[in-house]
């Protein structure tokens, strides 16, 4: 099996307000029990977040029972504090300029980017695939490009700014497209081409190191993984479960193609770029760029082209079930950023406070789809595993 893994970040509310508060380093303290260390728990950008990266696992099984006993970890300790742990792409609402987490790199993070460090309250979900060697994961780059549009169609779970609803699917994603480096990346040769143009960026615009270039695909520079970044954070496990499912499936697709020699699909860079715009406001309610025929078609009929063309990798990892049933999940109830939504309607900030804390640690209950309901829906190994689950 190809090895995987995730790493979430998560944002501390007021639970009244749903405004960000500034408690992460004693929310991690709480979660760490006096450990000086952490090999899983980080701080982040803001004051008010933290990261989590998960040992590295084999199945989704071990995923998603990792990921659902941190997050009931992390809200008991949120708790404690008198806040709410929620997984999402931007907080509801927001005032004044957010408060920075004492870091040297952040502060300098802060000071390249200035004005932009103004809004940026953001919070994504990053999936690791193993990959064999630099210039394979250049090939898998390639290929699975001209799906990250399809991708955040899937993931929009941020809807609101400001107290006010945007009209996007993903306003995290628009936030995303002021950083200097962003969008997808350019088809490249092989991995001394990435690596030579990827240095050639380092010191232009806010790039000012290796890990400010913020693609939303690119190769980790810690291990050696193709890393999607395309996702907001996912309201529950199942959400991101099924987003590590099918970047599993298009990275190990593009690997088998890559070694067949079958050419990759091509989409102009200026076509993908909206797509992804197009995908962050409609996320799936209207159309997508099917990147196959160029064309924008139902979402639902691009969501199973992409389900298709990953069938085979699916069907080797054993993720077929679990991806037929989450996405017949999301055509009928919609993405996080419905589901905001739709609790801001029914109860106000008091019932999108109570949907953040009851998703984030919902029970994750598995598979129970039957093959090819997807498609019916829709209109058409490195590293070694993990079976502990929710460490700090």
């Amino acid at each position: 099996m190809t090895t995987l893994g995730v790493e979430e970040e998560y944002m501390f509310l007021d639970p009244t307000t749903l405004r960000p508060a500034g408690v992460a380093e004693a929310v991690r303290s709480e979660l760490l029990q006096g450990q000086p260390r952490s090999r899983f728990v980080a701080h982040e950008f803001l004051a008010s977040q933290i990261e989590r990266s998960t040992p590295v696992f084999h199945t989704l099984e071990q995923a998603a029972a990792d990921l659902s006993t941190f997050r009931r970890r992390l809200q008991v300790a949120a708790s404690q504090h008198h806040v709410v742990a929620a997984s999402i792409g931007t907080p509801f609402d927001s005032v004044g300029r957010p408060e920075i987490t004492e870091d040297t790199r952040y502060q300098t993070v802060e000071s390249e980017f200035r004005g932009v460090v103004a809004d940026h309250l953001v919070n994504g979900v990053h999936v690791h695939v193993a990959i064999p060697d630099r210039t394979t994961g250049v090939h898998v780059l390639n290929r699975i490009r001209v799906w990250l549009p399809t991708l955040l169609s899937l993931v929009g779970n941020s809807p609101f700014w400001h107290a006010t609803d945007t009209g996007f699917a993903s306003w995290r994603a628009m936030q995303m497209r002021r950083w200097s480096t962003i969008g997808c990346p350019p088809p490249f040769r092989d991995g001394d081409d990435y690596d030579d143009r990827i240095r050639r960026l380092v010191g232009v615009g806010g790039t000012y190191d290796l890990k400010t270039i913020a693609w939303n695909a690119r190769l980790s520079e810690a291990n050696p993984t193709v890393e999607v970044r395309v996702g907001d954070a996912q309201l529950d496990v199942a959400a991101t479960v099924l987003l590590a499912a099918l970047v599993r499936g298009l990275v190990s697709t593009a690997i088998r193609d890559t070694r067949a020699g079958i050419a990759p699909l091509e989409v102009e860079p200026e076509l993908l770029d909206a797509a992804l715009w197009h995908a962050a406001r409609d996320g799936i309610s209207g159309l997508l760029l099917n990147p196959a025929t160029r064309r924008l078609e139902p979402a639902a009929e691009v969501v199973g082209a992409m389900v298709d063309s990953v069938a085979e990798a699916l069907e080797t990892e054993g993720d077929v079930d679990t991806v037929h049933e989450q996405i017949a999940r999301i055509l009928v109830d919609g993405t996080g950023a419905t589901r905001q939504r739709a609790a801001m309607r029914a109860g106000g900030r008091k019932a999108l406070g109570r949907l953040f804390a009851t998703a984030l640690a919902s029970r994750y209950t598995g598979s129970d789809a039957r093959p090819g309901s997807v498609l019916q829906s829709c209109g058409a190994s490195r590293g070694r595993g993990s079976s502990s689950t929710g460490e700090v």
